[in-house]
């Protein structure tokens, strides 16, 4: 820890003065010693004030070095050396406490695959995880990380997603399901369908957002600029007229001495830290501190529809059959020869066939069509799905508004089976969360009106705004009166990226989302579950009002302790030693914002 080795630096300075002072009777030398430390801190602490102060911002690090400068003048050197020990001890303790807090995110960049086990020939040969195409199909051996983003062609078995969403749970994959890089596998090895390289898998998109949020470290500027500047005021006209009144400056000293800047300069940034590592925890990357102080005060939440109140994942809604076929013989060849493929479609299907009940089959002579679909043999018969063009010629019109796969054997339709997007089952909560919160909910789709609506009414939305290119939605979060924001945009598309960049807070559904979205949001949910957004709003308000707590009970101490301080009753070595406890206690207060 960087302040660790100027601590030790102190504390061994603060033993050869206590040897000088009571060992060897040389009181001077001690006073001597204590007064060149002290002179060189404050003069260190001033220059980064004065840097702090040119950047724009606020330093209060004046009570501090004043504090310093007044102990030292009236000769009690034993204060100053205690205000020295226990400002750097704060600042250490500051160092432990954000390591200690960002510790879940920093653990996800130690832990980043490295390789893989490509089949080849029919044998697993290792590469670097960055060999990886899409397309490649890769062994996955027992209790290792999946390499990169894919789903599952042969085998079954538990996942540990923990690292990615938060959920201690291992999760049970069959195939055709998805399965995410950095999960790690159970106890059965899998051959899996790589869906993504490297660089677009989730982990690596997690690992530079937790770059980036390291980057740009929690700042809570604007609740410390609350509260400085009068509490420094208030310091230094308490210390002035207990001066005035005592007409001694000593009495200045002591004032100053426990008018300790911490619970400012330390409290509420340790909140925020502990605030976005309990968003970690919950499956929430949180890119900057002040985000979650936007996010607490929220107003309006704007939603996308496709892929972020809905699924995002066509699912099964109708399968028809032609005369005398079988509807459970339909399904099982449709799924037994689209889990070759790795169409979205097709991991519908197969979930939904299983679901059923039903057992898939391996096809023999499996060939796609680019484009149009698939073929394989099974028991002689030519079978073939995809596209209607592609299938047969005997196939019925088209079906209209949804989306459709067709079915042949041996040229001859079969049946065919519709799909169509479901709205999220913690959709309809997720709202009555936000609304319970007084905040104005509304919904910004590209969609059809009518099919926008549907799914709002559901939702429990009312105020719909339909059929919006991208730049509509921009222009509606701008319109946005002033008494409506902050407001936050969620989504999940690459369409959606301008709107959350745009938006006071953009919070990006990255579980299945673009990557552009993931990259202009400000705050990412890890998690494909749409309640992460009531939640991250929840930690938020709770991390300021921790944050406003630990500030606050700061302050009321520290001035309590100034007035008793300006009546003479509180000498300075005890005040220094008091100041650190206010510190302590407001740091320690501050760190409840990680549970």
């Amino acid at each position: 820890m960087r302040h660790l080795g100027k601590l030790i630096t102190i504390f061994v300075i603060a033993i050869i003065a206590l040897l000088f002072q009571f060992g060897l009777q040389q009181p001077q030398w001690a006073q001597l010693l204590i007064s060149l430390t002290g002179l060189v801190l404050a003069i260190s602490m001033f220059i980064e004030m004065v840097k702090t102060l040119m950047s724009g911002k606020y330093g209060v690090d004046l009570l501090a070095i004043t504090a310093i400068i007044a102990t030292l003048a009236v000769g009690e050197y034993w204060a100053a050396m205690i205000i020295l020990l226990m400002l750097v001890g704060g600042d250490t303790l500051e160092d432990y406490a954000a390591k200690k807090a960002n510790s879940e995110l920093k653990a996800l960049l130690a832990n980043s695959p490295q390789y893989a086990h490509r089949i080849e020939n029919g044998h697993p040969v290792e590469i670097g995880v960055d060999d990886v195409n899409v397309g490649d199909k890769l062994l996955v051996k027992p209790k290792e990380q999946v390499p990169v983003d894919g789903h599952i062609l042969i085998g079954s078995t538990m996942f540990d997603e923990s690292s990615l969403t938060g959920e201690s749970e291992p999760v049970q994959k069959d195939v055709g399901d998805e399965i995410l890089s950095g999960s790690i596998n159970g106890d059965d090895a899998i051959t899996m369908y790589a869906d993504k390289k490297s660089n677009d898998s989730q982990y690596q998109r997690l690992i530079a957002l937790v770059q980036a949020s390291e980057a740009q470290p929690a700042h809570f500027v604007r609740l410390a600029d609350r509260y400085a500047v009068p509490f420094t005021l208030v310091a230094y006209v308490i210390a002035g007229i207990a001066w005035y009144v005592a007409k001694d400056p000593v009495r200045f000293a002591e004032v100053l001495v426990v008018a300790s800047p911490c619970p400012l300069i330390l409290a509420a940034p340790v909140a925020m830290v502990s605030g976005m590592s309990r968003s970690s925890r919950n499956g929430i990357v949180v890119k900057t501190g002040d985000v979650l102080e936007k996010l607490a005060q929220a107003k309006t939440f704007a939603f996308d529809k496709t892929g972020t109140i809905t699924q995002g994942v066509l699912q099964v809604n109708q399968v028809l059959v032609a005369e005398g076929n079988d509807k459970d013989e339909l399904l099982r060849l449709a799924a037994s020869l689209e889990q070759n493929s790795s169409h979205i479609l097709a991991r519908s299907l197969i979930n939904y066939v299983r679901s059923q009940g039903l057992t898939l089959e391996m096809l023999d002579d499996v060939q796609e069509v680019t484009g149009n679909g698939l073929i394989a043999k099974h028991l002689g018969h030519t079978v073939k799905v995809g596209k209607r063009s592609f299938v047969a010629e005997d196939v019925p019109t088209k079906v209209q508004g949804q989306t459709a796969i067709y079915v042949s054997v041996d040229d001859h339709y079969f049946g065919h089976i519709t799909f169509n997007d479901q709205i999220r089952p913690e959709a309809a909560k997720t709202m009555q969360a936000l609304l319970k919160r007084q905040a104005h909910i509304l919904m910004l789709t590209g969609d059809k009106k009518e099919t926008a609506q549907k799914i709002a009414f559901q939702a429990g939305i009312k105020d719909v705004h339909a059929e919006l290119l991208p730049d509509e939605k921009i222009k509606f979060i701008h319109d946005t009166p002033e008494n409506e924001k902050p407001i936050v945009m969620v989504g999940d598309g690459v369409n959606d990226a301008p709107a959350l960049a745009t938006a006071d807070v953009g919070i990006a559904m990255g579980a299945h989302g673009a990557t552009a979205a993931s990259e202009t949001a400000t705050v990412v949910i890890l998690k494909d579950d749409l309640s992460r957004v009531a939640k991250s709003v929840e930690v938020a308000a709770d991390t300021m009002k921790v944050a406003r707590q630990a500030v606050l009970i700061g302050i009321v101490i520290c001035t309590v302790l100034m007035l008793i301080a300006s009546f003479g009753f509180l000498p300075p070595l005890f005040g220094a030693l008091l100041q650190e406890v206010v510190d302590t206690v407001s740091i320690l207060w501050a760190l409840k914002a990680r549970n």
